[in-house]
């Protein structure tokens, strides 16, 4: 399940200008009209954009959105390039690192971007243009159309990487390839400058380094699990390749290496689960140049879990390469079943031969059709067959020459099928139940709403009569219902059907929704257009909602499927002033909200005579607070912005970003192409060089007075000083400040305190309206005393749960739709949330505990 999305409208500061204006509208009054559209349609009106200006206005064409799901679609552009290198044979090892601004660098060791001139592009462009920067600059231009550098890939549009540079506040490209190193920068998708020639070196590959512009992003923030996952997955499906994570942010990471491949995966699957045999099985084979890969193992689940992949592109809605396995699977199990006189009474069907199923099928293919750029859904027709025939033959044979598991996975077929019939019964039990009640057959405990049309009706599902109590006296009885629950609900993912059926509370949410269950579901016989879970946020109340969230999983998928069921999210904050009255749910968006409300009247004077305010003011601040952690970062190195600062070139106004240490000395670089010179002027090497002549003398040497008498000691002529090399990532990112703070009349000498000995006149001053003046030391100071200012005349209250809330409270904070916030349960991986449900719902505990430790330190409001 993907992560949650808030659907309500949030709530608007009553100081905003959106929220003044919109009070000003009259009571029961239409909204004014739009005005109209230019009646004169000329060349005027149309525009053509460039291919950068068009990434950074429609940023969500590309990566779709620019939440945090397009924010790690950037890594996976990257990573994918990398790893195609590796399908093609070229590449080993790929290396992702976090660093503590946010910035990601990818690195391999393929064959590396050419850096050559490209005769195309400089000839369409009128200038030399390299290679390199056609791959970084232009739309549509890759090696990834013909079959001449890559036979299968991930990437097929020729825009993944430049577009991550286009939506990056900065960029750097480093090469490793013919002898050299060569490198560009680039800030937000410009090149800073031409390509460089650098240091010699044996190495090859591609190092990519990028920040993640907040300019278009609506959080720059990387999720280490999101990340770590779909390395690891990566890993599975390229067997051989050693794929190397580390957050430099919390300093965790992994080393992932699978010789087996999907082999490993599948058992990493179903690492909570008891299989039914030890065995994984596996099919390859190849055809009209579409090879495929497919593991797979059954367990004494009650679920299927498949996972897909075309070219390491994660297919989370299938295609017909899952078709195509399906098809072979029923009918070879059919087959056989058949064939040893298996079925007496019950044939088992499609879905009962897939209870208990994990599966891995990977597949590449050299031109797959693929829906859109995010790629989930395989659609080549000719996949389907392929796969149908070449799964049936070996599955085939694998049955006939393994008669005690191929019976195994039959009986749990046969299995699955009576447990549909029992639950077919059970349903239909309730089905006459429904009808011999009368009046829907509702639950008695059901509050029910008024109103009857469905589009408008939501229900509460509340944890215990008391919570039931407060919500009844809360809700808007018109369209809101309350169903409380007694204790805790039957595990939906350990039990068959029909024990689920028979558990009261189950029986009561089936009756009180009105959708029917399971394949029988019809959601257009809702009874309620939103489901919302609302339980305390102590440990019975998490455990609750989860088992409710498993329970509608596995029996009323389409309704999560469709977007109807939500949960509950209480706002963090209550924010009083005078008589009106918001709130806040995050402690970022209550720091954006005071600085925001702070900034409204807020004016900056310098004791040199510049002044800020309105935009200038709004820009000032906006560009403070992209620095803000990166300069704390770089202190906590144990590097003070004020000691870094008289590093500053004077020419290029930036700081250096590479620390050189040899010995026990430091030097500072704001180039690769000064470190190359100060490496060979000093006679100096890096430590991180894989370089075969130092190997060689080093196992020269080591070999020296071994004893063995046959070889003559070898003379040392030169000695060679090891030195590490650093670069620090968040001096670019508050470089790229810099360069912002130029425009609005600032620089680095106003971030840094200086000796006022002496002098009475503040150096800097933040005022608001015409009484309120606020000396300040530095620009640093200014972010914390505009929100400070923002906080002025406000009464904050911190919430910490629903159930602490009396009737009025939890009507004004989490029934009322003008203030709460729903968080809308989203299926976008199906078979990621059954692993999640398997890990944590499953009968094994130790990876449930594995899991526990370690994300105990990650638990937010938990309130027990």
């Amino acid at each position: 399940m993907s992560d949650p999305q808030s659907t309500d409208p949030q709530p608007t500061d009553p100081q905003s200008p959106d929220s003044q204006e919109s009070a000003q509208q009259p009571a029961g009054q239409p909204a004014a009209a739009a005005p109209a559209a230019n009646s004169e349609y000329t060349d005027k009106d149309l525009q053509h954009l460039s291919d950068l200006e068009h990434v950074r206005e429609r940023p969500g064409m590309y990566i779709g959105d620019t939440t945090g799901r397009g924010l790690h679609h950037l890594v996976y552009e990257v990573v994918d390039n990398s790893i195609d290198e590796a399908m093609a044979g070229f590449a080993k090892t790929v290396s992702v690192t976090v660093h503590t601004d946010g910035s990601v660098t990818v690195e391999d060791d393929g064959r590396g971007i050419p850096v050559t001139r490209h005769d195309q592009l400089s000839e369409e462009l009128d200038r030399e243009v390299s290679t390199l920067e056609g791959v970084m600059t232009v739309l549509k231009f890759g090696g990834k159309f013909e079959k001449g550098a890559y036979q299968t890939s991930g990437g097929l549009h020729g825009v993944g990487v430049t577009v991550v540079n286009f939506l990056s506040q900065w960029a750097e490209v480093e090469v490793s390839r013919d002898g050299s190193t060569w490198t560009q920068e680039y800030e937000r998708g410009v090149p800073t400058g031409p390509i460089q020639k650098g240091r010699a070196t044996k190495k090859s590959g591609t190092k990519t380094t990028f920040k993640p512009d907040n300019q278009i992003f609506s959080t720059t923030k990387y999720n280490f699990d999101t990340l770590a996952k779909r390395l690891q997955e990566l890993a599975f499906l390229n067997s051989g390749v050693h794929i190397r994570f580390h957050d430099e942010r919390n300093g965790e990471g992994g080393d992932f290496l699978y010789e087996r491949g999907i082999i490993e995966f599948v058992e990493h699957l179903n690492r909570a689960s008891d299989v039914l045999h030890s065995d994984v099985i596996v099919f390859t084979g190849s055809r009209e140049g579409v090879e495929y890969e497919i593991a797979m193992q059954y367990s004494t689940e009650f679920t299927e879990n498949v996972q897909s992949y075309v070219n390491n592109i994660h297919t989370i809605e299938g295609g017909t390469h899952v078709s195509g396995f399906r098809t072979a699977l029923t009918r070879t199990l059919n087959n056989y079943g058949k064939k040893e006189n298996l079925f007496k009474n019950t044939t088992p069907t499609g879905d009962d031969f897939r209870e208990g199923l994990t599966t891995v099928i990977s597949v590449r293919v050299p031109h797959p059709q693929f829906e859109g750029q995010t790629k989930t859904k395989l659609g080549n027709g000719e996949v389907d067959g392929i796969i149908a025939g070449g799964v049936g033959e070996q599955l085939t044979k694998y049955l006939e020459e393994n008669p005690r598991v191929a019976k195994t996975i039959v009986r749990k077929g046969l299995l699955a099928a009576e447990a549909r019939e029992a639950a077919r019964k059970a349903k239909d039990l309730l089905r006459k139940r429904k009808d011999a009640l009368g009046g829907g057959g509702l639950p008695g405990k059901l509050r029910d709403c008024i109103s009857k049309k469905m589009e408008e009706c939501e229900i509460y599902l509340v944890e215990g009569d008391s919570a039931g109590g407060s919500a009844e006296g809360g809700r808007m009885r018109e369209y809101q219902a309350i169903l409380p629950l007694r204790g805790k609900i039957i595990n939906a993912y350990k039990s068959r059907e029909d024990k689920v059926l028979a558990n009261e509370e189950v029986q009561s949410m089936i009756q009180a929704i009105g959708t029917g269950i399971g394949a029988d579901q019809d959601i257009s016989k809702r009874r309620y257009n939103k489901v919302v879970i609302m339980t305390d946020a102590d440990v019975d109340g998490s455990h609750i909602r989860t088992l409710l969230l498993c329970f509608f999983y596995r029996q009323m998928y389409h309704l999560v499927a469709g977007g109807h069921v939500f949960v509950a999210q209480p706002p963090l904050y209550r924010v009083q002033q005078g008589r009106n009255r918001y709130y806040v749910q995050t402690d970022e968006e209550m720091r954006t909200r005071l600085l925001e409300r702070g900034l409204s009247d807020s004016v900056l004077e310098s004791e040199d005579g510049r002044r800020a305010e309105g935009d200038t003011m709004r820009s000032l601040a906006t560009t403070l607070a992209s620095i803000e952690d990166a300069i704390v970062a770089l202190e906590r190195r144990g590097t003070s912005l004020k000691n870094h600062a008289v590093r500053l070139d004077p020419v290029t106004g930036k700081l250096p970003t590479f620390l050189l240490t040899a010995g026990n000395d430091e030097h500072w670089f704001g180039s690769q192409e000064d470190v190359d010179a100060f490496l060979s002027a000093n006679n100096l090497v890096l430590d991180v060089e894989e370089n075969e002549d130092d190997e060689e003398a080093e196992a020269n040497s080591e070999g020296q007075g071994d004893g063995d008498g046959d070889a003559e000691p070898k003379e040392v002529t030169e000695i060679v000083n090891l030195a590490h090399l650093e670069e620090i990532h968040e001096v670019r990112t508050i470089n790229s400040g810099l360069k912002d703070l130029q425009p609005v009349g600032f620089g680095l000498d106003d971030l840094i305190p200086v000796d006022r000995t002496g002098t009475t006149a503040p150096r800097f001053e933040l005022l608001r309206g015409d009484e309120v003046r606020r000396p300040l030391d530095d620009l640093r100071a200014l972010l914390p005393e505009i929100r400070s200012a923002g906080e002025k005349g406000l009464q904050l209250t911190r919430f910490k749960g629903l159930g602490e809330m009396n009737a009025e409270e939890l009507r004004e904070t989490t029934l009322d739709p003008e203030n709460r916030t729903l968080i809308k349960v989203n299926l976008t991986d199906a078979g990621a949330a059954d692993e999640m449900f398997r890990l944590l719902m499953g009968d094994k505990v130790e990876p449930r505990r594995e899991f526990i430790e370690k994300h105990a330190l990650d638990v937010r409001n938990l309130d027990v």
